[in-house]
């Protein structure tokens, strides 16, 4: 699991509040006798995770063979504080959301840690809404798979509610009755090499409204990877059915890869040898639709190819390295470099926002009162790997109470079966003020 990044101000961050301030001053100085106003808002949250070991996988066969050589996910409870805080002076306005959080984790330890989610300076210009700071940006229409959300790249079906932390981003938004238009510059202050969503870029979006279709086209140039184009659609089909669909082609994309594998599977290497490299050209494309029947049952079917993700062949050499590896022990290779490069193989289950190329999803809920149960499962028939979900929800006026389950199926050889977790479980409760 990723660490929650620091609260911190960078150079960075500091020539970046430089530019706002000078931005919104300007704004400012154009308009007439100002009025302020500040809201404050936020929520606590509770929440336990269960997350035991895999025994099967790269990380299972690690600490097998050398107890230890790799970190598991613990097992946590933890307490967060979301605060969030709007001030408007005048045409200009200030956003802003914090998150501090203490972590109990299984074994005795724990941590705390705090970071900003967003934090924006707005004010309107000729027409347009200007915005600089960090901000949340998600675009796209897909439910668990986004081909076209080419700036905040949010991790998307997480079993724990999470909130998001946003991108620098200087954006300039338009609006009309029935259009809009956003044009992004994200992570303007990045190195050029950065990879991921850290790369800085430039990104556009446009909608449309045509009675019952709502049109989408995207277009980004990254400073690394290059160009992509994409478009989507919303056709509200009656009140019961809506289908959705979205495409990307990209030059490059980014993703990690380990280049011992394939031929060389079996060479030992003293360092983590997983690196980001650019792929070559390919696309992303999800169709899917929803049905909610007049007693609030929803029934979400979505089916996607991701082509940034790992191919079949790329998979066959991951799993060929992991058998070879144990077999270098019997040439008298040391315990400790074997079970390290087996712990470094886990590297692959991030490589990409999918694990395999297609994917085929469905979920089903159903809203009754302020109750709200769900079933959900991602299939890869790839390799026939399935991963299952169960949540309830209960929402009050101001309390929400949260539960989920998620586990791992298929064949043994499976990449779902091959995860470090497959079996977790999670609990919450957050109060609103």
């Amino acid at each position: 699991m990723r660490a929650a990044p620091r609260l911190e101000r960078t150079p960075a961050t500091a020539l970046l509040a430089v530019l706002a301030s000078t931005a919104m001053s300007a704004a400012l100085a154009q308009e007439g006798p100002l009025n302020t106003s500040l809201d404050l808002s936020g929520q606590l949250r509770f929440s336990a995770q269960s997350t035991p070991a895999a025994n099967t996988g790269p990380i299972a066969q690690s600490n097998a063979l050398q107890p230890g050589t790799a970190s598991a996910q613990p097992s946590s409870a933890a307490v967060q504080a979301e605060l969030r805080a709007r001030h408007a002076l005048g045409p200009v306005t200030a956003q802003a959301a914090a998150t501090l959080q203490g972590r109990a984790l299984a074994g005795g330890t724990g941590d705390a840690s705090a970071w900003v989610n967003e934090a924006t300076l707005s004010a309107p210009a000729a027409g347009w809404k200007l915005s600089v700071g960090k901000k949340v940006v998600s675009w796209d229409v897909g439910y668990a798979f986004r081909p076209n959300d080419v700036v905040q790249q949010e991790m998307r079906r997480t079993l724990a509610p999470v909130t998001l932390i946003g991108r620098p981003v200087l954006l300039a938004e338009r609006f009309g009755d029935d259009h809009a238009l956003a044009l992004a510059w994200v992570n303007p202050l990045q190195s050029r090499y950065a990879p991921g969503a850290a790369e800085p870029a430039l990104a556009a979006r446009a909608y449309w409204r045509d009675g019952p279709l709502d049109w989408h086209g995207f277009a980004r140039w990254g400073a690394r990877t290059g160009p992509s184009l994409g478009a989507a659609a919303v056709w509200v089909a009656s009140d019961a059915l809506a289908l959705h669909a979205s495409w990307r082609a990209f030059a490059h994309a980014d993703r990690l890869t380990n280049p011992l594998a394939g031929p060389r599977n079996a060479a030992l290497s003293a360092h983590n040898p997983w690196q980001w490299a650019k792929s070559g050209p390919g696309q992303q494309a999800l169709v899917g639709g929803t049905w909610t029947s007049a007693s609030q049952i929803s029934l979400l079917l979505e089916a996607w190819w991701d082509g940034a993700a790992p191919a079949r062949g790329d998979w066959a050499a991951w799993s060929a390295r992991n058998a070879a590896l144990p077999a270098l022990l019997g040439h008298g290779a040391p315990n400790a470099a074997v079970a390290g490069n087996l712990a470094w193989q886990a590297q692959a289950f991030g490589a990409a926002s999918s694990l395999r190329r297609q994917n085929l999803f469905a979920r089903l809920s159903w809203q009754h009162d302020r109750w709200q149960p769900a079933l959900d499962m991602l299939y890869m028939p790839e390799d026939q790997g399935r991963i299952v979900t169960a949540s309830l929800a209960w929402q009050g006026d101001r309390v929400k109470l949260e539960a989920g389950w998620r586990a791992s199926f298929g064949p043994a050889l499976s990449i779902a079966r091959q995860l470090p977790v497959q079996r977790q479980g999670f609990l919450g409760v957050t109060w609103a003020f």
